[in-house]
C-alpha cells in the first residue's frame, strides 16, 4: 500500500513539474511561427540562441526566463524565438530553408541562421546570445553574455513604448 502510494505521488509530482515547465515556456514560439505572426501583427522580436553544454545558458533559463516580469514583457511586448545554436534540422523563413551546413564536418556546429544574427566582426560567436529584433526583423540590439533578470528586463525595455 505504501509503495503504491509512493508511486503514485512520484506520478502526480513529475506530471506537476512537466505542467509547471510547460507554462513557463509558453511564449517561446518558432522562426516559421514568427513569420507567419510577423505578417498577421507586428511586433518586435527576441531571439535566444543557447547550446546544451552552456552553463550561462542553462542559469538564464532557470532564473531570468521565468521571472513573472521577463514572462509579462516578452508576452505583450515580442514574439521570442528561442533555438539550439547547434540544431541540425531545416527551419523555413521568409521563403529561404536553412540548415546546418557544418553539422557534419565539425563538432558543435552552429546553425546558418544562428551564423546570420549572431555574427560578430572581430569576435567568434558566444552562448548565450540575445538578440532584439525590430518590427522588420532588422536588429536593434544583441548581448552575448549571461543577463540576470535586472539586464534582460533593461535589455528588453530599451526599446521605445515599454515601460
Amino acid at each position: 500500500m505504501i509503495k503504491r502510494l509512493f508511486s503514485y505521488c512520484f506520478i502526480f509530482i513529475s506530471f506537476a513539474a512537466i505542467s509547471q515547465n510547460a507554462a513557463n515556456d509558453s511564449y517561446w514560439i518558432s522562426f516559421e511561427e514568427a513569420e507567419q505572426k510577423l505578417t498577421e501583427k507586428p511586433k518586435k522580436t527576441l531571439l535566444y540562441f543557447y547550446t546544451d553544454w552552456c552553463v550561462y545558458c542553462k542559469k538564464m533559463e532557470r532564473n531570468a526566463f521565468v521571472n513573472d516580469e521577463v514572462k509579462k514583457l516578452l508576452q505583450d511586448n515580442f514574439y521570442a524565438i528561442k533555438l539550439n545554436a547547434e540544431h541540425t534540422g531545416q527551419i523555413h523563413f521568409d521563403g529561404i530553408s536553412f540548415g546546418n551546413s557544418d553539422a557534419k564536418t565539425q563538432r558543435n556546429a552552429v546553425h546558418d541562421i544562428v551564423k546570420i544574427f549572431a555574427r560578430r566582426d572581430k569576435a567568434p560567436i558566444a552562448f548565450p546570445a540575445v538578440i532584439l529584433l525590430d518590427e522588420n526583423f532588422k536588429v536593434i540590439d544583441r548581448r552575448f553574455t549571461y543577463l540576470t533578470t535586472d539586464k534582460l528586463v533593461n535589455f528588453l525595455k530599451q526599446t521605445e513604448g515599454i515601460n
